[in-house]
């Protein structure tokens, strides 16, 4: 018998997602060179595999994320639970503030990313802004009138500010929080997940693999080509100090591995949590999608082996990778 994908309820939207899902972030460009023909074989092996989940974004390289995503949904739209994204294009980082200053704005955005995936529905949209900022009720407000209209059928919002998660929440209707956390960053575990779980906001899992750093393939030798983010890693002095404190951990983190690949291994540790709903590592291959989907498949972690975790990284411990 095939051993198939655990699903979750993903928070008040009432949709069953697979714990494991699709992130199309990478395949959109900003993480080096993109071969858009591995990208549409990895959503297929994705998806033959048991995913159901994908997350993309309007920002992804300008649209591009969302274009293939649309792509490889053509006749099978279906069988794909769409989350998607809006607000970090125009962001103005200076003063935090969107540029979705109305309703109207906001909703033409939402427009242009269902145009680009091909469907008259998105299972979930999210705001992307990571802060608090003026505009959050404009967005709360676009998203109510385009769910009124079936044009998404749920709204979440992507941030490890806590403030800002409460706010959007306001009137008990946000159905997802999309966060950063791994083994080598747990700061949510202590005050944001328990609100979560209160709260019936499901949780979208983003950077489980922080980076590519628990992957197990960087070392203090490596160096990041121009156009990616993760340069810095090695250009900065503070980043690179972290950056060898965490080459580190994962070398401790390496016995532990007993049969999964570090990666599998990252994101079983992420799956187990009780507060997760899905975890979405990213994908530019069929072959990293295949290994994405066996960690969904393994069994849980041993009473042991989280113990061990603790000691390298303590409950509600670490860093964020990003900036939220």
């Amino acid at each position: 018998m095939v051993k198939s994908l655990t699903t979750h309820r993903l928070g008040k939207s009432g949709t069953e997602v697979s714990v494991i899902g699709t992130g199309l972030w990478a395949v959109g460009g900003g993480w080096g060179a993109v071969d858009d023909k591995q990208a549409l074989g990895a959503i297929d092996a994705s998806l033959d595999a048991g995913i159901n989940f994908f997350d993309t974004a309007d920002v992804y390289g300008n649209g591009h994320s969302e274009e293939l995503l649309g792509k490889a949904m053509r006749g099978r739209r279906e069988r794909f639970v769409v989350a998607t994204k809006i607000g970090w294009v125009g962001y103005d980082g200076q003063n935090n503030r969107s540029q979705y200053d109305n309703v109207e704005k906001l909703i033409a955005g939402v427009e242009e990313s269902l145009r680009r995936l091909q469907t008259d529905h998105i299972d979930l949209i999210q705001n992307h802004i990571f802060y608090r900022e003026p505009n959050t009720g404009v967005f709360i407000e676009g998203f109510r009138r385009l769910q009124r209209d079936g044009k998404v059928r749920a709204y979440g919002l992507s941030s490890s500010d806590f403030a800002f998660i409460k706010d959007f929440n306001r009137n008990g209707h946000c159905a997802t929080l999309q966060i950063d956390y791994s083994i080598l960053n747990r700061t949510s575990e202590s005050e944001i997940f328990p609100y979560c779980q209160k709260n019936n906001i499901g949780v979208i899992v983003r950077g489980a693999l922080a980076m590519g750093i628990l992957a197990g393939k960087f070392t203090t030798e490596t160096r990041f080509p121009e156009g990616d983010f993760r340069r810095n890693w090695h250009e900065k002095p503070d980043e690179r100090r972290v950056f060898l404190e965490d080459l580190d951990k994962v070398e401790r983190l390496r016995t532990l591995t007993n049969g999964r690949t570090l990666s599998q291994l990252a994101l079983r540790f992420v799956v187990d949590h009780p507060a997760v709903s899905t975890v979405i590592p990213g994908a530019r291959s069929p072959k990293q999608a295949r290994e994405n989907v066996q960690a969904g498949l393994l069994p849980p972690l041993t009473a042991a082996e989280r113990q061990q975790i603790d000691s390298i990284t303590p409950p509600g411990g670490g860093r964020k990778i990003w900036p939220a």
